[in-house]
C-alpha cells in the first residue's frame, strides 16, 4: 500500500516540499472529476446556461398538441413513436438540467469550505 503524502526536506530536516499519490492529487486539485454525475469542463455561466434549458418552443408545441391528441386517443402509429422520441427527448434534457444544478451546488460548496 503507497503512501498518500511525503514530504520534501531539506538538509536541516525541514519540510520544504509535499509528494501526493496520484489519487490525493486529484482530489484535491479537481475534485469534482471524482463525482460521476459532474459536468466537468463547462463553465459557471453555461452550466447555469444548461440548468435553464427548455425544449425548443417548436419541439415543445408538437410536444404539446400530441399530447392533447393522445389524451383524446386519436394518435397513429407513427405518431405515437414521434411522441415517444419527445418524451425520451425531455426525459434527457431533465437528467442534464439536473446535472448541471448539481454540479453548480458543488462547486458552491467548495467554493465555501475554501
Amino acid at each position: 500500500m503507497s503512501e498518500q503524502v511525503r514530504y520534501v526536506t531539506n538538509e536541516q530536516g525541514e519540510r520544504v516540499g509535499v509528494l501526493l499519490d496520484l489519487e490525493a492529487y486529484n482530489r484535491l486539485a479537481n475534485p469534482l472529476a471524482l463525482d460521476d454525475e459532474c459536468l466537468i469542463g463547462l463553465s459557471r455561466d453555461e452550466l447555469q446556461a444548461l440548468a435553464d434549458s427548455k425544449l425548443a418552443p417548436t419541439a415543445q408545441n408538437q410536444l404539446n398538441d400530441l399530447l392533447v391528441q393522445n389524451a383524446e386517443s386519436q394518435l397513429c402509429a407513427d405518431e405515437i413513436a414521434n411522441l415517444e422520441r419527445l418524451l425520451a427527448q425531455v426525459d434527457q434534457l431533465t437528467i442534464l438540467k439536473t446535472r448541471a444544478r448539481y454540479t453548480l451546488h458543488c462547486l458552491e460548496t467548495l467554493a465555501t469550505v475554501a
